[in-house]
């Protein structure tokens, strides 16, 4: 058998000047010969088989070669494949080396390579493959592999090849995608996910992000299961492997509130930074969103409202410098940030206007961080001190700026809400924050926005202010500042704009 397998090549090499459908045939039955081996460790079969499987992996470039790829040919590299990984599973069980390591790890890798080479854009070879059994035998080896104590080239390149096969072989086939699912979910993904190479790691998330849908999707909230999703961040976050797992986490995690949810609640402080920004990543696009997006949307709206109004006051941590650092403050500013982005969406603001608390709770921060920079000088103090080629690095810059930003979101052609602020007695709060503050870009700008929201066809809020102006208690000049002033008609204060366009 081995030498009938030694005089193969050259047979192929011959073919292959008649074209490559003559040399496929040779190579296939070769490599039939090959499979049937009683024993791929003797010394000349390993290497002439490696030979041949590559060759074929070198035809299988081509879309005609791989067209005419036969059920026979596929079924000598499944053999191939369950002889090696009875030897791999050998050497794990027995702690032994492999009889011939190299030789028997180079054609693993070469086989996977002939497999994924094969599936390219070929549906026929996809289903002939899954049907062959061939996932459970690759998913089981690549078990095999991890579980090597080997640290060579040869192993990580077995492992990548087989990854990069599964992908292939999930490519635009519903059908494979849930074989492979059903075979390599959770261990393989978990241990990939979790390996130190790179490349392995960007693989896996191929493999994961071609496999998953919503169905899918909502097994992950298991308690047992939720450690893959929390593996995908991490690697976004270790930045292993950012853009699979961007999309992993933007078109498929994110789109699940309960999973959100579940998530949020296991991670750190620092993997809750990291899934606020990729929350806010995907809330910016410009896309338009569909009716059963705006649904998850506004699920998953109220949950951060709900964090939001829990931790808020974390924030006035920050006033010491000694806790600048704060991760729990970190976490309630980006929580924050991404309110202010969802309010700024009309289908979106909607929903978060009606959210209980949030509100009375985005006024009563306001009102505790304002003073809270009177009483010493701290990261809420107003300053003006700070030139154009300076910035600021504190993570609280600009807090009390979005925190009027949120609450003139939330006032925005809302009645009910303008009136909370009135009894709340937010508006002189925010205008004592109208003046320039380096600390807090653009507040004047922000609170100029949230006065017009206020008083927008609201008269009792109008003449709050009024009177606040006729008391000396708001400065005038702030409202000219703002494009506003003073008018008394029939007896009456009114507040009105003295701008050409109104403010937007």
């Amino acid at each position: 058998m081995a030498a009938a397998a030694e005089a193969g090549p050259e047979a192929a090499a011959g073919s292959e000047e008649a074209g490559p459908e003559a040399a496929l045939r040779a190579l296939a039955q070769q490599l039939g010969r090959a499979a049937r081996a009683e024993r791929l460790s003797e010394a000349a079969a390993p290497l002439s088989c490696l030979e041949t499987v590559r060759r074929l992996s070198g035809l299988l470039r081509g879309a005609r070669p791989r067209e005419m790829a036969e059920e026979s040919m596929f079924q000598s590299v499944l053999e191939i494949l369950m002889k090696a990984s009875s030897e791999v599973e050998l050497a794990c069980k027995d702690s032994i080396e492999l009889v011939t390591p190299d030789t028997c790890l180079l054609l693993i890798a070469e086989c996977f390579r002939c497999l994924r080479n094969a599936c390219v854009q070929c549906a026929k070879n996809q289903h002939v493959i899954r049907n062959l059994g061939l996932i459970d035998v690759s998913v089981r080896l690549i078990q095999l592999l991890h579980g090597l104590e080997v640290e060579q080239e040869s192993v990580l390149a077995a492992l990548r090849c087989s990854l990069q096969f599964l992908g292939n072989l999930a490519a635009g086939n519903g059908d494979s995608q849930n074989s492979i699912w059903k075979c390599a979910f959770p261990d393989l993904f978990l241990n990939c996910l979790n390996h130190h190479d790179e490349k392995i790691i960007a693989y896996c998330c191929m493999v994961l992000f071609t496999c998953l849908n919503s169905e899918k999707v909502r097994e992950l909230q298991d308690h047992e299961n939720l450690n893959v999703a929390l593996a995908v961040l991490n690697v976004y976050r270790k930045q292993l492997e950012p853009e699979w797992s961007f999309l992993i986490v933007t078109d498929h995690l994110l789109k699940c509130p309960e999973l959100v949810k579940a998530m949020y609640t296991k991670l750190s402080n620092q993997e809750r930074i990291t899934l606020l920004e990729l929350i806010m990543s995907r809330i910016s696009e410009k896309n338009p969103i569909t009716n059963d997006e705006m649904t998850v949307v506004w699920k998953d709206a109220e949950f951060l409202a709900s964090c939001f109004q829990e931790k808020c006051r974390d924030v006035l941590k920050l006033t010491s410098a000694a806790n600048m650092e704060d991760e729990e403050a970190i976490v309630t500013i980006r929580l924050l940030d991404v309110l202010c982005e969802m309010s700024s969406n009309d289908k979106q603001l909607k929903h978060l206007q009606t959210c209980p608390g949030l509100l009375e709770t985005a006024v009563d921060t306001l009102r505790v961080a304002h003073p809270a920079g009177k009483q010493s000088t701290n990261i809420f103090t107003a300053t003006h001190s700070v030139t154009a080629d300076r910035e600021i690095s504190h993570p609280a810059v600009g807090f009390k700026s979005h925190l009027i930003r949120l609450i003139g979101n939330l006032c925005y052609k809302s009645k009910e809400n303008q009136d909370k602020v009135y009894l709340l007695d937010g508006i002189p709060l925010i205008l004592d924050n109208c003046s320039i503050d380096d600390n807090n870009p653009f507040v004047n700008q922000w609170a100029v926005y949230a006065i017009r929201n206020l008083t927008e066809q609201n008269e009792r809020n109008q003449e709050v202010i009024a009177q606040m102006e006729q008391q000396g208690l708001a400065d005038d000049s702030i409202l000219k500042n703002m494009g506003l002033e003073i008018e008394k008609r029939d007896e009456k204060l009114v507040l009105k704009s003295v701008r050409k366009n109104p403010i937007s």
